[in-house]
């Protein structure tokens, strides 16, 4: 079996999570519509304290369900848009990826990845402990975000649970995700 999507998530209010759907529809250039992160500008209330005028990279979050059956082994119980994301997917490494990858969700969906998310202190408000589960350190002491991707929209369209993602490499050389 290929990529997939398994889940699609919105909420047009701020809040932690996102609810399931049954569909969303991307918006060129925008975001998940009805979404309270869709915007040209960033929508993150931490970002637009910094400069509201800043570019919004983070239109579209999208996590690995395998990271949920990770954190599992760990104790912790955690869902599709239990952590904000508005697509989880499976069969794909979403953290290998480099960044400028486009992902084709669907039927015409396309998404580009701007790159890692950068997990913050409300994953600890959601469930005590889980922020370490999804941010540490390797064995060099770099920095390591699990927390999935984000990305920006290239081409809108409907993505639906079962989709297919098909990827397309940018040219090379790649760049390794960081965090946006």
């Amino acid at each position: 079996m290929g990529a997939t999507v398994t889940t699609v998530s919105s909420n047009g209010a701020y809040s932690f999570t996102k609810p399931n759907r049954e569909s969303i529809t991307l918006l060129a250039g925008l975001g998940v519509e009805g979404d309270v992160h869709a915007g040209v500008t960033v929508k993150h209330r931490s970002r637009i304290a910094q400069d509201p005028t800043q570019p919004n990279l983070r239109q579209v979050h999208l996590i690995h369900e395998e990271l949920f059956i990770e954190v599992a082994q760990a104790g912790f119980e955690v869902a599709p848009g239990d952590l904000g994301e508005n697509i989880t997917t499976t069969g794909i490494d979403l953290l290998a990826l480099p960044t400028g990858t486009v992902l084709r969700l669907g039927e015409e969906a396309e998404v580009e990845i701007t790159g890692l998310r950068n997990p913050c202190l409300q994953i600890d408000a959601f469930q005590d402990g889980l922020l370490k589960q999804v941010v540490g350190r390797d064995d060099e002491g770099n920095i390591v975000r699990r927390a999935g991707i984000m990305s920006i929209v290239r081409t809108g369209g409907v993505v639906r649970p079962g989709d297919p993602i098909a990827v397309e490499l940018p040219d090379g050389p790649h760049t390794p995700l960081e965090r946006v």
